[in-house]
């Protein structure tokens, strides 16, 4: 195990706090992007419900990325923003796709979908590597 000087403690509050920063952020994006773009909300990526299905999830596992890095990285920070960098451009592909494949899927849509990728992994790295949040490690 590496050793470095976060307080991995904290992830048990700090992890909770993303994911629901993440959300409240998709959610916004999506309160302003359907009627700015005129899109259909009723589109299942673009429903609440679609946005929190794949949100709370992935999100959470990003929060389970950087625990690992955590405990086995003596550089968790530099490394778990490389990973989350490379798993939104990731993310983006999946939305690239769906105009053309998926009935009502439009490029306004796919977009404002791709926005929402960025809405998710802001509060994502920046608050788990936020270093008042995550303190120092307590011996």
């Amino acid at each position: 195990m590496a050793r470095n000087d976060i307080n991995a403690t904290a992830l048990w509050w700090v992890g909770p706090l993303t994911v629901a920063a993440a959300v409240l952020l998709v959610f916004a994006t999506r309160a302003v992007a359907v009627p700015l773009f005129g899109l259909n909300g009723d589109f299942p990526p673009l429903t609440y419900g679609g946005l929190a299905f794949f949100t709370v999830p992935l999100v959470g596992l990003g929060v389970l990325v950087f625990a690992g890095c955590v405990k086995w990285s003596a550089r968790p920070i530099p490394l778990y923003r490389r990973i989350a960098l490379g798993a939104l451009a990731l993310s983006m592909l999946p939305d690239a796709w769906l105009p053309g494949n998926v009935p009502g899927a439009t490029w306004p849509a796919a977009i404002a979908l791709m926005i929402a990728h960025v809405a998710a992994w802001l509060p994502t790295v920046l608050i788990l590597t936020n270093r008042a949040l995550i303190g120092r490690r307590v011996s």
